[in-house]
């Protein structure tokens, strides 16, 4: 095979496990998809057919930014991927859990743009200056790859593993409290199932959402006045099960819930 119908047929494969929900053996060695150029043309394809399936795009997220969650995965950059409408819940929603493959939560700092970025990468002040407020999330990914035996090349052309968020019900205004100095708690059916602080998110995780930022400008896609922009996680991942009730306390910033049904 070429490394173009190679390329076809990984973006094929991983399109028919997230329908089908059945996992698949790595594409990085199953196709020999390499270098992440290749993965981030094969998730732009299958954002068409997300788009279809899930609606609208209505945000970006930045991966693999915490060093817990690149230690348990083996990589050590960031990534990101696209959000879309279908993917959306809000706080104390129920999140059907027949629809993932094998997911896993992370408790995050979610941005909401206020105005639209150029096409070139921004200043670090023109980036704080088109940030509307900040939200408690949950982030909920999930990968096909089967036992979350991925490398860097598979998680991005699985589109970074996003499959659904849940963001709180209190914004707040960037600059009210010290993002850099929050901890966080997560539980999982009333016992704390990972703790973890901002700092474990680039540094800061205006930092991370800085980097997203950049990035997407980079490849042609700004961000854009309303969109979410998860900035990655505060704390290692952890997997969940039917029927568990999750709850993220973020220090200051608030506090947010799901239950998966």
């Amino acid at each position: 095979m070429t490394d173009s119908d190679n390329m076809q047929a990984a973006t094929k494969a991983i399109r028919q496990a997230r329908q089908d929900r059945c996992p698949i053996e790595p594409v990085s060695t199953t196709y020999g998809i390499t270098t992440a150029e290749q993965a981030y043309r094969i998730a732009q394809i299958n954002h068409l057919f997300q788009r279809q399936a899930l609606g609208r795009m209505t945000g970006k997220k930045v991966g693999l930014t915490a060093v817990a969650v690149q230690k348990q995965l083996g990589i050590s950059e960031p990534d990101y991927g696209l959000l879309f409408a279908g993917m959306e819940h809000l706080d104390h929603d129920d999140v059907p859990f027949d629809e993932f493959i094998a997911p896993k939560v992370e408790a995050e700092v979610a941005f909401i743009m206020d105005r639209d970025l150029k096409a070139e990468p921004p200043s670090f002040a023109e980036f704080v200056a088109s940030v509307a407020y900040t939200l408690p999330a949950i982030e909920i990914v999930d990968s096909v790859i089967k036992d979350w035996q991925i490398s860097l090349v598979d998680t991005v052309a699985d589109n970074a593993s996003a499959a659904r968020y849940v963001l709180g019900n209190q914004p707040v205004r960037l600059g009210t409290i010290e993002l850099q100095k929050i901890d966080m708690q997560l539980w999982i059916n009333h016992s704390v199932a990972v703790v973890g602080s901002a700092t474990v998110c680039m540094g800061h995780p205006l930092r991370a959402a800085y980097w997203l930022a950049c990035t997407m400008s980079e490849y042609g896609q700004p961000l854009r006045a309303g969109e979410v922009l998860l900035s990655g996680s505060l704390g290692p991942m952890k997997s969940i099960e039917k029927g568990d009730v999750v709850h993220a306390q973020l220090g200051k910033l608030g506090f947010v819930n799901c239950q998966f049904v």
